[in-house]
Formats: structure tokens, C-alpha cells, sequence
């Protein structure tokens, strides 16, 4: 790995940002992607660039669902994008939650965002250019997590919780880069200017 030329990576959000917003997602059959999101994503596979989820999934912790269920709701989106030529090269997800829920679920984590544990560990695994890569997301607990791992950028999305975040950018520290109506947009003005959006 350590003589291995660094990769720039796409982060992306799961909820809200490559799939249509539902709380607690835990049933399949209310899974669905955002229209577009499985071309976009194959275009940046073709492009050969890392394409990574970050998620938080308290829903484990809550008891909505169990890890074995997270990861067959996983297998189906990543199914679904199948059906595009759009593939995901990994997914990190955190279980926890800081005051929901029972050992080893309920704890303060260093991977559950705002926290950057999850990118950092991505960057780590998988040999990537932090500061060459961007990330998509659709909160600010989102753009914090990716500023604190140095991420090179930051885009928020409008789908998902992003139309009342971005209502919050004004009282906020924490600005992405930029704002997009959505995330196949926001890949797509990527591919088009290069690395940074």
C-alpha cells in the first residue's frame, strides 16, 4: 500500500442523498434510490474514482434493526444499482448511539458523525487522497465530519434533510464548499470541472 499512488474518493451520505429519504430505513421494499443516482454513480466508477457511503445507523442501536439486517438492506441497494453498471467500493457505517439503546450499540464512538472516525478509516484502508477527494452529503453533521477528516470539498445536497439545513448555513460555522440540487448533480458538475466542486 505504502508505495501505491493515492486515489481520490467520492463520500456520499446513504439517506437522503443516494436514497430517498425514509427515517429509520429498515425494510426493503421502502428502499429506493433518488432518480439518477445509479447513472451518476457509474459514470464516476467509470472516471476510476473511489465511490464511499458514510452513514450513521442509530437504527441498530435503537433495536429497529440488526446488523445482519443493515447489511441485506445493503446488498439490495447495492442491487439496485447493479441495474445501472454502478458499483459502491465500500460502505462504513456506525452502529452507535451515545444515549439509545444497550452495549455494545450505546457508547460515544469516534466513527458516529459529526466525528470523522469513519472517512479517516476509509482513507487508511484504502489508500485515499483526503484532500483530493469530496464529499456529498446532505446535513451538516456531514460537512463537519468531512472538514474534520480533510476532505478537500464539501457539497450539500437539497434532497434529504438539506433544504432545512441549508435554512441553517447562516447560523452555522461549518459552510460546505457548495450546494447542489441533488447528489447526481453534484457528481456530475464534478466530472465535468475535475476535482473540486
Amino acid at each position: 500500500m505504502n508505495g501505491e499512488k493515492k486515489r481520490s474518493a467520492v463520500f456520499l451520505d446513504r439517506d437522503g442523498v443516494i436514497l430517498e429519504l425514509v427515517d429509520y430505513l429498515h425494510r426493503t421494499e421502502d428502499l429506493r434510490l433518488i432518480p439518477g443516482m445509479g447513472e451518476a454513480l457509474s459514470a464516476l466508477n467509470r472516471a476510476g474514482m473511489l465511490v464511499i457511503v458514510i452513514t450513521n445507523q442509530s437504527g441498530v442501536a435503537r433495536g429497529i434493526l440488526s446488523e445482519d439486517e443493515l447489511h441485506e438492506l445493503h446488498k439490495f441497494m447495492e442491487a439496485q444499482l447493479a441495474e445501472y453498471s454502478a458499483r459502491l467500493d465500500a460502505i462504513y457505517y456506525c452502529p452507535h448511539h451515545p444515549d439509545q439503546g444497550q452495549p455494545p450499540y450505546r457508547r460515544a464512538c469516534n466513527c458516529r458523525k459529526p466525528a470523522p472516525g469513519m472517512i479517516l478509516r476509509a482513507a487508511e484502508e484504502m489508500n485515499i487522497n483526503l484532500a483530493g477527494s469530496t464529499f456529498i452529503g446532505d446535513t451538516l453533521t456531514d460537512m463537519t465530519a468531512a472538514q474534520k477528516a480533510g476532505v478537500g470539498s464539501t457539497v450539500l445536497v437539497l434532497t434529504g434533510h438539506g433544504s432545512a439545513e441549508y435554512a441553517a448555513l447562516q447560523s452555522s460555522n461549518t459552510a460546505p464548499t457548495s450546494t447542489a440540487l441533488d447528489a447526481p448533480t453534484a457528481i456530475h458538475v464534478l466530472l465535468e470541472t475535475g476535482r473540486k466542486i
